[in-house]
């Protein structure tokens, strides 16, 4: 099955398209006040540098700005980069479901804008994303733990993702560096379909298979050779997902519970994240009472060359941007890059200043791990056209997988949960969505849980794991066949779908379990205790099938279902509104 298109390359989930440390999603909304007789110049910003730009508006404000007798007043809105581009090419709405349209629009990267204007002109309509600067840099490295790095000659070797590639295709993995307790080579990569670093990646691969640094072609993303590489180093990959958060945190999990090679090798990360891993702040929060991890991360700057994050501003020329606003970004733009003492606030942030005058400094520096007169080259981004075939071309050679959905149909499922849906109707819409997002060869299976399914049993297979082309029509009559009822037979529902991936382990894909509920487990004990279930779920080293924990509607335990996302070192998702269930269940299927 083929789920890309262009569209799908900018994440057209409604809550956006997160990467790097790009994970907010929302929360737009005005974060300074426009003075009376004002005009307001909204400023639609990624939430990496949102902190930054809004103390640099109100910096810029105060300087009471006025263009053709007009005061005005720049406001900064945070909307994630891929929802920002979409709402640019299907045309903003001024209906108060988003900020007010932008004049100034600064995502991750300028990728975004070549992709708005390619719908644009798909559509027959003028490109508006033309005039920008960049505000701060991060290029995307390989983030690794600095042990198996020093094993690889680092920091004097020149690695590359062909290294990589030879890592993950030698049947000794670390062995053929004198670590065969390493085990494996385990890559962490994000999926190019909903996060700006791991479209970057995607984009750094591409480019190594051919040798080239620019002037990316449809023939060679169509090259069977090229296939072959990027097809290798994705077989490495540990699992994919919709933030590179998901590695980190599970990274510093494992570290600071003494395992700190065990869960990734390497991953492919954004310069910036390191900063914050080591400081044992994946998530950037700027917490004080934090915990660094025992093994630090170093980068690495693939040999090849690799593309940066560039964090543009651009000044929009859409039909609400009359000469005012113009003058006014503009102005607000050149007051962020073009002041030397303004360009090395952006250093305090972790990243590197977009005005090339100002100089790299700390924090990105050798005692983080970081070479700041690296990279050597930069990737440049293929025209739009080339970026949709090589997101094409990733479908196909990304790692298969090997997945159970374990579905709630407890009583409570039955509830109301708006629209005139029950939450089992809207559950029912958003497995059979997601059938769309797997490829053919995925192994897809179903089961449902309650209690007393089956005999005594709280679960049955309605569908054993095969590969999609085979049992989708199953998948989807049994699907709308689903009725609630019963209790929530969680623990050892969830015991038994892991066993049988276990069962039936392939090293070769992504072996993992999606647990749906809508509650807690309400079986009678021992079916409910919790620390047997960890336990168990936490004993494989080796053969490692992950469980991705979908908390649905208001009353489901985060805290026991976090648990069991952290004995996997999965990552738990969050539907406590019912109406937004399609949208996580797309995000929980991209880590496959």
């Amino acid at each position: 099955m083929k789920r890309i298109s262009v569209v799908l390359v900018w994440c057209l989930l409604a809550t956006g398209c997160v990467g790097g440390s790009e994970t907010d999603t929302s929360g737009d909304g005005e974060t300074l006040s426009v003075p009376e007789g004002c005009r307001e110049v909204p400023a639609a910003v990624s939430s990496e540098k949102v902190t930054l730009l809004t103390d640099l508006a109100a910096a810029y404000n105060d300087t009471d700005p006025s263009f053709d007798g007009q005061c005005v007043a720049i406001t900064i809105h945070r909307v994630a980069s891929g929802r920002a581009a979409k709402l640019l090419a299907e045309g903003w709405p001024t209906d108060g479901s988003a900020s007010p349209p932008p004049v100034l629009w600064s995502p991750a990267s300028a990728a975004w804008g070549a992709l708005v204007n390619y719908r644009l002109e798909l559509a027959g309509q003028p490109p508006i994303a033309n005039d920008y600067q960049r505000i701060m840099l991060t290029p995307l490295v390989l983030a690794m733990p600095r042990p198996m790095a020093e094993a690889l000659g680092w920091p004097e070797a020149d690695i590359g993702w062909s290294d990589i590639l030879e890592l993950a295709q030698s049947p000794e993995g670390w062995g053929a560096f004198g670590h065969p307790e390493w085990g494996p080579f385990r890559l962490g990569k994000t999926n190019p379909n909903f996060s700006t670093s791991g479209l970057s990646a995607t984009i750094a691969i591409y480019y190594a298979a051919t040798g080239k640094t620019s002037a990316l072609t449809l023939d060679d993303v169509g090259s069977t050779s090229v296939g072959a590489f990027v097809r290798g180093v994705e077989s490495a990959t540990v699992h994919y997902g919709d933030t590179t958060l998901t590695f980190l945190e599970n990274m510093l999990k494992e570290d600071l519970a003494g395992r700190p090679l065990s869960y990734a090798s390497a991953a492919a990360v954004e310069e910036v994240s390191i900063i914050a891993y080591n400081r044992g702040d994946p998530a950037d929060t700027g917490a004080d009472d934090l915990t660094p991890p025992n093994v630090p991360l170093v980068a690495i700057y693939p040999k090849e060359g690799t593309v940066f994050s560039d964090n543009p501003a651009f000044v929009l020329d859409a039909a609400w941007v009359d000469d005012i606003s113009r003058q006014a970004a503009e102005a607000f733009r050149s007051f962020v890059i073009d002041d030397p003492e303004i360009q090395a606030r952006v250093l305090e942030f972790g990243f590197r200043p977009g005005n090339p005058a100002v100089a790299v400094a700390d924090p990105i520096s050798p005692a983080n791990g970081l070479n700041p007169s690296q990279p050597e080259t930069e990737l440049q981004v293929p025209e739009p056209e080339v970026l949709a075939a090589l997101v094409d071309g990733w479908e196909t050679y990304r790692k298969t997988a090997r997945v159970i959905m374990v579905i709630d149909v407890s009583g409570s499922m039955g509830d109301l949960a708006g629209e005139g849906f029950s939450k089992l109707d809207l559950v029912k819409q958003a497995v059979a969505a997601s059938l769309n997002q797997f490829k053919s060869e995925d192994e897809v299976g179903l089961w449902i849980f309650s209690t007393n399914l089956d005999g005594d049993g709280d679960y049955l297979e309605l569908v054993p794991p095969a590969p999609l082309a085979q049992t989708e029509a199953q998948i989807r009559r049994s699907v709308a066949g689903l009725i609630a009822d019963g209790g929530t037979g969680l623990y050892d529902s969830t015991r038994a779908a892991v066993q049988a991936v276990r069962e039936g382990f392939d090293q070769t894909k992504i072996n993992a379990v999606i647990l749906l509920t809508d509650g807690k487990c309400d079986d009678n004990p021992p079916g409910c205790e919790l620390d047997p279930l960890l336990e168990y779920l936490a004993s494989s080293e080796r053969d490692v099938v992950r469980v991705f924990p979908v908390a649905y509607g208001a009353d489901a335990n985060l805290a026991e279902l976090q648990s069991i996302a952290d004995a996997t070192a999965a990552r738990l998702y969050k539907a406590t509104d019912p109406l937004t269930i399609e949208e996580v269940f797309e995000q929980v299927v991209s880590n496959f």
